[in-house]
Formats: C-alpha cells, structure tokens, sequence
C-alpha cells in the first residue's frame, strides 16, 4: 500500500482558486503524510500532471474554466491508473457523487470551512486501493451541521430552499456544459430525475439549441448573458427559453455558468395566436365590399355616386352630385385646404392614400380610410380622381386596444424577466461572494490555530493577510446587501447635519492609505465646503467610490471638493482609462458590472441612491473619467 515505505504517498492538487491550492498544499505538508507533487488550475493540466508524476493521489476539483474535473476524470485515470482520484468540490449534490465515481473517482470530498479530516480522509482513501469509497463531507458533525456553526448553516440552507422551490428551472453549470446542480422545476421541465441530470451535459438533454455556441458567447466573448429558445426530447410543441449568466472570481475570470430555464410555450401560443388575429380581421376588412366608390371631376366636384356612397355617407345621389368633395371634411381641416392638397399629391404621384375624420350627413364623424386615384384618358390627359372611402372607425378601435394591450403584455413580460434575471443574479452572486472569503477566513484560522509554531513565517504573514481580505471583503458585501435592501424598501435611515468635508475625508483617506499601503490619494479643492449629509452615509457613499477606484482604476486617485452657490460637488478620479462608453449607461444600475474585478456590482448604485435620498446625485463626467458625487451646502458650521 502506497505510504507504508519511507516513501511519502504523492499527491497532485488542482482547483482554479489559488488560495484554496495554497492551504491545502500546507496542510498536507504539515501532516507529514504526504509529498504534494504538482499543482494545477483546470482539467487539462490535471491529466498532464498525473501523467508526468504519476502520483497517488489527484486531489481535483468538479468545476473549472477550460476542461472540468467531470471531464478530465477518465482522462487522468487512463494517463496513470494506479492514480486514485478524489474529487473535491463546492457541490453536496448526491447524485454528483455517484457520477463521479462511476467515472473512476475514489472518493467524492465536499469542499468545507475546515481541513480538519482532510489528511485522515485521503489516508482513508490510499488505505483500500480495491474498493471505490464516497467520503462524507470534510467537516460535518454528526447531526449533519457543519462546525462553522448554525448561523452560516442556517443561510445555507435558506439557499438551498430559495434554489430548490424557485418558480423556474435553475442549475448550476460548468463551463464545459456540465450539470453540477440543478432544482426540481428544472428536472420536471426537462422531464428527467434531478439525480440523472446530475453530471450530464446539457448538450445531450435538450435539442434544437447549440449550449457550447451559448458558453463560447460568454467565455470567449464576454457576454454577461446567452439565451435561446429550444425543444426538450419527448416532450414536442413545448419550447424552453434557456439563459446563462457567469458567475466570476475574484479576478472577473468565469468559475461557472448559472442556468436559467423558463417554458415559454404558452407565451409563443399567445403570440402566434395574436398575429393569426390581425392576420384574419385584415383579410376580412379586405373582403368586405360596403365601400363608398365615386369620381370627382379634375376640380373636385362629385360625378358619380354609388349605392355603398349613400349608405356609407347618407347623402342621395341628387344631393351628392355636383358637390365638391370638401363637404365630407371636418371644418378645421377644410381650413388648412387639404382637400385640394389631396388632389394635387395624387395627380403627382398617380395615388394618394391616407386615415382620417370625416363627416355624415348627420354631422357625425367616422375614421375613414381614404384612397385617391388619378385617373387618365388613353392619350394621358387627366380625366379626374377615383375616390374609394371606407368606415375603419371599428378596425381603428380595436387596433388601439390590441397595441395596448400588446404593450400592456410586453412591460409586464419584461418586468417579470427583470425580477427573475435580478432574483437570480442576486442568488449566484450572493452565494459566490460568500463561498469564498468565509472559506478561506475559516480555513485559515483554523491552519494558523493548530500549525502557528510549524508554518514559516512567510506562510504566517500569507494566511493572515487572506483572512483579512476576506473579512474586509465579507463587510463590505454584507453592507452593501444591507443598504441596498432598505433603499428598495425605503427604509433606509438619514441623519442629517453640517459635516466639514475635507476633515471627513482626511480620516477617510487616512484609513485607506492604511489599508492598502501601496495606494496613492491626494486630496484637493476647497477646505472648508460644508455639506448637509448623514456623516455614516457619505462615508459609505465614499468608500465605495474610493473602492472602486482603487481597484479598478490605477494610481494616484485624486479626490478634488468643489463648491458651488448650493452644492458641493467631490469628485472622484484615478490614472486609468475610464469607464468604456458600453458600460456607462447602466454603471449606476444594480448588479451592473464592468466585467473586470470582483464585487456584487452595488456599489455605484448605493453611492447614487444614498446621494439622491440626501438631496444630492450622483454621476460619471465621461469628459476626465470623474466621478461626482454632489450633496447640498451647509449654511450652518457644525
């Protein structure tokens, strides 16, 4: 058995996220028990790896960018069968596990907050090389609960409740097409058990759409989303719509792809339906022969009166004749002598056409269609007009009601995909943001706690840096979330006074400068501008435009107070080359991001609303890549 000689078990650990490579590559060093070989970030390196160390163990994960651990499985086992393969992901899908092992894995280990049985498991592991094992997940106590305590579970599983009965088809997704995760709604749309979905790809249980074109759109192009509309095996006359969005590290970089699944059978049905409507009831005003058909003379007057005249118009032929055809016009358009401007763009074009009032008899007005034709003798001299008028006042009603209510459907339509595409955007990124830096945090106390005398100090120096990053970054999220709930509830709370704003943004400053010693911000303009603001708010409202500033943009950021008559503008600006021109549009919106570095993209949107619920804006100045926030002077000292 492997690790029963002096010779230590070897080991090749691959997952996409450095960080997390990095504690368990020290972990495994600390146990003593075994010799990390190789390390790798996607599928592809995997198989190279095992195939040039032919190790004892692959310790790899399910979802990475390129080719994912689903995929590389079989590859890696026949690059060095001897190689026993631990899958270790994010995912405490059942059905998930039992596909890896029927692809060749060893064992299946659920990524937890601690690596306190991740040494025993792996031992677990080389110790029976003839059975095929499923280890429980890394971290669980016996009731199931995870040590990190019942708060984080609690959360957990309110996600898994939102993710489970959500009204649509939803999954997770790796960026090979594979099915990491998926809900009820999704399994019954499709037809198929949730736990077959499980680690197929969803290239083979839909048809009519190409899923790598979709993934190649986001991953390639740089799409924040890919759609289409496809048929589902077994199931013919229903239609899906399928939307995936990324969801993006730390770096920006695609981890996986959250699927979307909606059936818009019924939706097409009614769309169709529609267009076959106005489709018959345009054929059926076009058959219909109650038409008022006579000729004018070159000069307008009435030559000829037919039977459909009479009814349509109510006058008798002895009274129509003889007329000029302006009788038929309303005063006010008598007035503007469009009659004859009738007349003449028909006689230059051969036909004039046009909808409009006209008058009965009676005085009453209808909604005629109106059709003029010049009419010539065989030599081309002009003979007179043809006039054809029909009563469209009904057509005309019910045309309006169908627009209406065809834009009464559409807003409701877009409203409801703007609350679906929101509910699961705030999901996947709520979720990803979380995984990541309480993960890391938890995993690195708990290295530091029981390895602090073993680790060098470099090691010491890197897992407290990554635990306070992840705390700066974990109440940064959960303030941002915070604010932005209240806003939308409008419930947010303002106290307002005089602030000083340059001594407000001095300790503001001082505090970053602290925080990210290798950033540079100069403060500028005018030292004593007083603003009428919630002190708590314009710091929130700062932060975030520092934040952004410094990792988006580069050094140095120059913050500059302007004042005006009844406004203080602070204006935010960094060395970088500004927001791109396609992003401006939506850059205050929530969840909008530019696609380059990480965070929930609320930050704009917070420093607008809090501006707007002080009596000030917000707004980007495209001209010198300036963000302005503007709040109302104080006439007051405080």
């Amino acid at each position: 058995m492997p690790g029963t000689s002096s010779k230590l078990p070897t080991v090749v650990v691959v997952d996409d996220v450095a960080d997390l490579r990095s504690v368990v590559r020290s972990r495994l060093r600390l146990s003593g028990r075994f010799e990390v070989v190789g390390e790798g970030q996607d599928g592809r390196e995997a198989v190279d790896l095992v195939a040039e160390h032919r190790p004892d163990l692959l310790l790899m994960d399910v979802s990475m960018p390129g080719v994912d651990g689903l995929q590389a499985l079989p590859e890696a086992r026949a690059a060095s069968p001897t190689t026993r393969v631990v899958m270790f992901s994010g995912f405490d899908e059942h059905g998930l596990a039992d596909r890896a092992r029927a692809l060749g894995a060893a064992a299946y280990l659920q990524k937890s907050l601690t690596l306190d049985t991740l040494v025993d498991d792996l031992l677990e592991v080389l110790r029976d090389p003839s059975s095929t094992v499923l280890v429980p997940p890394p971290g669980a106590s016996s009731d199931g609960v995870p040590e990190e305590g019942p708060v984080l579970a609690e959360h957990q599983e309110r996600f898994r409740e939102v993710f489970e009965d959500a009204a649509i088809g939803m999954a997770t997704v790796t960026l090979s097409g594979r099915i990491v995760r998926s809900n009820r709604h999704l399994a019954g749309l499709l037809q198929r058990p949730a736990a077959e979905l499980l680690g197929s790809a969803y290239a083979e249980v839909v048809t009519g759409v190409d899923v790598e074109g979709l993934i190649r759109t986001i991953v390639v192009d740089g799409h924040d989303d890919a759609r289409a509309e496809h048929t589902v095996p077994g199931r013919p006359g229903v239609l899906l719509q399928s939307t995936l969005t990324p969801v993006l590290s730390a770096e920006r970089e695609p981890l996986y792809l959250f699927l979307q699944v909606q059936d818009v059978t019924g939706q097409r049905e009614a769309e169709a339906g529609l267009r076959e409507s106005e489709q018959r009831f345009r054929l059926m005003v076009e058959t219909v022969q109650d038409y008022a058909i006579f000729m004018l003379d070159p000069d307008g007057r009435i030559a000829s009166w037919n039977a459909g005249a009479e009814r349509h118009k109510g006058y008798t032929a002895e009274e129509a004749v003889g007329q000029h055809f302006r009788m038929f016009y309303p005063p006010e358009v008598r007035e503007r002598r469009h009659p004859e401007h009738e007349l003449q763009l028909a006689l230059a074009h051969g036909r004039y056409e046009e909808e409009g009032w006209r008058l009965r008899k009676d005085g009453s007005r209808f909604w005629a269609q109106v059709t003029i034709t010049a009419v010539r003798r065989p030599d081309g001299s002009h003979l007179g007009f043809a006039k054809v008028t029909r009563d469209v006042t009904e057509r005309r009603r019910l045309l309006q009601e169908q627009e209406a209510a065809a834009e009464a459907l559409a807003a409701a339509n877009e409203r409801l995909q703007q609350v679906a595409d929101e509910q699961a955007q705030f999901v996947a990124v709520t979720a990803h943001e979380l995984r990541g830096p309480v993960g890391t945090m938890a995993m690195s106390a708990e290295t530091l706690r029981r390895h602090w005398a073993d680790l060098e100090a470099g090691e010491r120096d890197e897992f407290l840096q990554a635990m306070a990053s992840s705390a700066n970054q974990l109440n940064r999220l959960l303030a941002d979330l915070l604010t932005a709930s209240r806003l939308q509830a409008s419930a947010l709370e303002i106290r307002s006074g005089a602030v000083p704003v340059w001594r407000h943004l001095e300790e503001l400053a001082s505090v970053h400068r602290k925080a990210h010693p290798q950033s540079v911000v100069h403060l500028e303009g005018d030292e004593g501008a007083i603003v009428h603001a919630d002190p708590g708010r314009l710091t929130q409202a700062m932060e975030n435009l520092l934040g952004n500033a410094l990792r988006h943009g580069r050094p140095p950021v120059r913050v500059r107070v302007v004042s005006h008559p009844a406004t203080v503008d602070i204006e935010v600006r960094d060395a970088g080359d500004g927001v791109p021109a396609t992003m401006r549009q939506r850059l205050f919106d929530r969840f909008a991001t530019s696609g380059h570095g990480g965070g929930t993209g609320l930050g704009l949107h917070i420093v607008r609303e809090l501006a707007r619920a002080q009596g000030g804006d917000a707004a980007y100045r495209p001209a010198d890549g300036a963000f302005v926030l503007t709040l109302p002077r104080a006439e007051e000292t405080p």
